[in-house]
């Protein structure tokens, strides 16, 4: 038993300083999120006003509802017509939490420090576009909103977060 543990013991760390960090995270988001409940939470606010704004540079004319009783945020048509419900697992934090309980977990570099703000705003570039394109989605192909939600967006994130991961990897190790 001991022999395995020394053998895996790198392996042993990082995931619970993976599973730590991710635990700590998503309790303080938990609480965040509780603090302006059942009204949405300033964040998801935030991103759904800023994807109105990029969708609005592409004259979609759209604007934002929320709607008071819940914690999501509308996005709608001109006419008043919902496109999307926003809601505040759609704000983009809990990949944020993924990506940075990652580099606690390999380690965290004050050489690059930079590195995590960058993430999390090509992060959030990333998910602005997800939401905006879920929003085309949801109007011009309806029938595929929720696989494109469930599984091609998210996929795509993620793919975001890993290729963050690779990144940072190559610039510890070079």
């Amino acid at each position: 038993m001991i022999h395995l543990f020394n053998r895996y013991r790198t392996a042993l760390f990082f995931l619970i300083k993976f599973i730590s960090a991710y635990v700590v995270l998503n309790i303080a988001y938990g609480a965040f999120v509780e603090l302006y409940n059942p009204r949405p939470d300033p964040v998801t606010v935030l991103v759904t006003a800023q994807t109105s704004y990029v969708l609005n540079l592409f004259d979609a004319n759209t604007h934002i509802l929320e709607s008071g009783e819940r914690p999501n945020v509308l996005l709608c048509q001109p006419k008043g017509n919902s496109i999307l419900s926003v809601y505040e697992g759609c704000n983009g934090l809990n990949v944020v939490i993924v990506f940075l309980s990652f580099l606690v977990a390999f380690r965290l570099n004050s050489k690059l420090i930079w590195f995590i703000p960058l993430g999390i705003f090509i992060i959030h570039l990333s998910n602005l576009v997800r939401i905006a394109l879920l929003y085309h989605v949801g109007i011009n192909l309806p029938d595929y909103s929720y696989f494109a939600h469930k599984y091609l967006f998210t996929a795509s994130i993620f793919l975001v977060v890993f290729g963050l991961w690779f990144w940072w990897l190559k610039k510890l190790i070079a």
